[in-house]
C-alpha cells in the first residue's frame, strides 16, 4: 500500500491564544511520532496553497468574503468565542484547502492508496455559512465536492469519528443525497446537533448519526460503527471514502468524556476501509480534524496511518 502524507510548516503559523486547545504543538506532536522508521515508506509531500476562490465548491462568496476580511494583519481576530485568525491563518486554511484536494486528487488518479492530511485550521464545524468551532472552511466537504466535479465519480461518504458532532459537514450535505455524512460523538456535547433522527432532508437517510452518552469506551463505539454506520456505507456503495478524523475520543483528551484508546482508531480505520470495499477500490482520504491531548492525539494517529499504510 502506499499511503500519501500531506503536510506543510504554514500550518504551525496559524496562531491561538495561550492556553487554546487547537494549537500548533499538535502538529509538532504527529510530526515527532512519524519520525520513527516505521513509517519511513510514507510518501511526505508539502500542502499547495488552493486560491481562496476553491471554498466555493461548498460555501457562498459571501461567507469567503466574510473570512477574508476578518483576516487580520496583526494580532488576532475573534471569530466566535472559540475561533481566532491570526496573520497566518488564511495562508493555512488555503493550504488546508489544498492540501485535502491534492489528497483527492492523489488517490483517485492511482499515485497512492490513501492519504492522511495533517492540516489545521480543522474544517468539520464550518457551516455553509458560518465559521465556528476553530474552523473557517469545510475541508471535507470541499474534497467531496471536488472529487466529483474533477473525476466524474457519483457518489462520496464522509465519516466522522471525531468526538464532537460535525455539524457543519452534515448542513452541507443535507440536501444532497449524492453525498453521505456519518458521525460517531458523544452527545450531549458541542455543538449540539447530530442526534440519531436527524436523517437529512425528507428523512433521505444520506445523514446518519450515531450519537454516544459520556463515559462510553471501545464497546459502545465499535457498536455504534457495526450497527449504524457500517451498514450504512456499504449500502451508500461510495465511490470514494472521506474520513473527518478527529481523535479526541481518547481517554486522554480533555475536552469531552468518550474513553477510547489508540487501538480503537486503528480498528476503525480498517473497519471503514473495508466497508468501501470494491466499488471505491478501498480508496480513502482522511484528513485531521480534533484531539487535543499531545499524547493521546499523537498515539492515535501513529495507529490510524499505520493502519493506512497496512491496508
Amino acid at each position: 500500500m502506499t499511503t500519501l502524507y500531506v503536510h506543510h510548516d504554514q500550518f504551525l503559523n496559524h496562531q491561538t491564544p495561550i492556553g487554546h486547545p487547537e494549537r500548533a504543538d499538535r502538529l509538532r506532536a504527529i510530526a515527532k511520532v512519524l519520525e520513527d522508521e516505521a513509517y519511513d515508506d510514507l510518501d511526505r509531500v508539502e500542502a499547495p496553497v488552493a486560491p481562496v476562490e476553491t471554498a466555493l465548491l461548498a460555501h457562498p462568496q459571501s461567507h469567503i468574503d466574510h473570512v477574508v476580511r476578518s483576516a487580520p494583519q496583526t494580532g488576532l481576530y475573534q471569530i466566535d468565542a472559540d475561533t481566532m485568525m491570526s496573520p497566518g491563518t488564511l495562508e493555512a486554511a488555503r493550504r488546508a484547502m489544498g492540501a485535502a484536494i491534492l489528497a483527492v486528487d492523489t488517490v483517485m488518479t492511482g499515485k497512492a492508496d490513501n492519504a492522511f492530511v495533517a492540516a489545521r485550521p480543522p474544517g468539520h464545524h464550518a457551516e455553509r455559512q458560518r465559521a465556528m468551532g476553530f474552523c473557517f472552511f469545510n475541508n471535507a466537504a470541499i474534497a467531496a465536492f471536488h472529487a466529483v466535479k474533477e473525476h466524474g465519480i457519483e457518489r462520496v461518504a464522509v465519516v466522522d469519528f471525531d468526538v464532537h458532532h460535525g455539524n457543519g459537514t452534515q448542513d452541507i450535505f443535507w440536501d444532497k443525497p449524492d453525498f453521505f455524512y456519518a458521525s460517531t460523538h458523544q452527545m450531549p456535547l458541542y455543538p449540539g446537533t447530530g442526534a440519531a433522527n436527524e436523517r437529512g432532508k425528507d428523512d433521505a437517510g444520506n445523514i446518519v448519526n450515531a450519537p454516544l452518552p459520556p463515559g462510553a469506551g471501545s464497546r459502545e463505539f465499535e457498536a455504534a460503527l457495526t450497527d449504524r454506520i457500517l451498514p450504512a456505507v456499504t449500502a451508500f456503495a461510495p465511490d470514494l471514502l472521506i474520513i473527518s478524523a478527529g481523535f479526541d475520543a481518547h481517554t486522554r483528551d480533555p475536552l469531552a468524556n468518550i474513553e477510547l484508546e489508540e487501538e480503537d482508531f486503528a480498528w476503525a480505520t480498517r473497519a471503514l476501509m473495508d466497508a468501501v470495499g470494491k466499488r471505491a477500490n478501498h480508496r480513502v482520504v482522511s484528513l485531521l480534524e480534533g484531539g487535543y491531548d499531545l499524547q493521546g492525539l499523537s498515539q492515535s494517529v501513529g495507529a490510524h496511518i499505520g493502519r493506512l499504510m497496512r491496508g
